[in-house]
């Protein structure tokens, strides 16, 4: 699991990442700057409820994106939620 705007981008960049989590509060530039890495590399969104929420699930301070590496966690997560048409 990657944490964070720059972390993602940078999993992003080297194709590490099979899904990426996105709080449905991110902010405008995070979502247009992950989300425009994620549809170029072909990597699916999943979008949550809000930053605290989620950064409270991953045992810290609010997160606005997050990103996946292991596949079938990812896989179980895309099925799980809807994933994010963006």
């Amino acid at each position: 699991m990657v944490v964070g705007v720059e972390a993602v981008r940078a999993s992003l960049q080297r194709g590490d990442l099979a899904c990426i989590v996105m709080a449905a509060d991110a902010s405008p530039r995070a979502v247009e700057k992950i989300g425009r890495l994620a549809r170029a590399r072909g990597v699916p969104a999943v979008l949550v409820g809000a930053a605290a929420a989620l950064g409270a699930r991953l045992g810290r301070p609010p997160v606005m994106v997050a990103g996946v590496r292991d596949r079938k966690l990812a896989a179980g997560l895309l099925a799980a939620g809807q994933p994010d048409k963006q």
